[in-house]
């Protein structure tokens, strides 16, 4: 079977901030004011980041924090399918460069194998997000990891990148390597269905 090449997009714009309330909704007014596609909103802390259901949570310093800025032109937006391919290509490429067990966990929870507590934890998750309005159609894809910070407490076990590998990770390799993953199932995505 011939491998299809598909041109890789890459990110055009980056607005890097120390901290920010939320990636995503700067994003968001962003787009909504006409930023263009592949515009990355990186901060290294989030302190209101935003979940799936809209609550908000501390995202501290130490992880990778973005939303990229798509403007894809196809029919239809489904964030559900760009969240679980999003998702998909990121567990992926962790597993790749980190020899982890990874899987998906309700298309938008990333989950590394813990083999010191021989578990499922938490170690990143995608927020996809799509808009139609007036001044134009687009998506929204929030991504957060943690890779050398503290992981929260809570209801949902969490880990670090650091955690695993024992060492401090390179966030700036880190996020290439991720964004690499993105822009390849993203050029896939454009062509499928919803």
């Amino acid at each position: 079977m011939e491998e299809t090449k598909v041109p890789l997009k890459k990110v055009e714009k980056v607005i890097g901030l120390e901290t920010v309330p939320s990636t995503q909704d700067l994003a968001l007014e962003l787009a909504r004011s006409g930023e263009a596609e592949g515009t990355l909103v990186l901060a290294c802390e989030q302190t209101a980041a935003r979940r799936l259901d809209g609550s908000r949570f501390h995202a501290p310093e130490g992880g990778i924090y973005f939303t990229l800025i798509l403007r894809p032109q196809r029919a239809d937006l489904c964030a559900l399918s760009l969240s679980r391919q999003t998702a998909q290509a990121l567990a992926d490429a962790l597993a790749a460069v980190f020899d982890l067990k990874t899987k998906v966990k309700d298309g938008h929870s990333i989950l590394a194998w813990d083999k010191k507590n021989r578990k499922w934890k938490k170690t990143a998750g995608v927020l996809a997000e799509t808009f139609f309005e007036e001044n134009g159609r687009f998506a929204l894809v929030g991504v957060g990891v943690n890779v050398n910070n503290r992981v929260p407490a809570g209801k949902e076990p969490h880990l670090s990148l650091k955690q695993c590998a024992g060492t401090e990770i390179s966030k700036e390799l880190l996020l290439d390597e991720l964004l690499t993953a993105f822009w390849k199932q993203y050029a896939y995505w454009l062509k499928s269905a919803c």
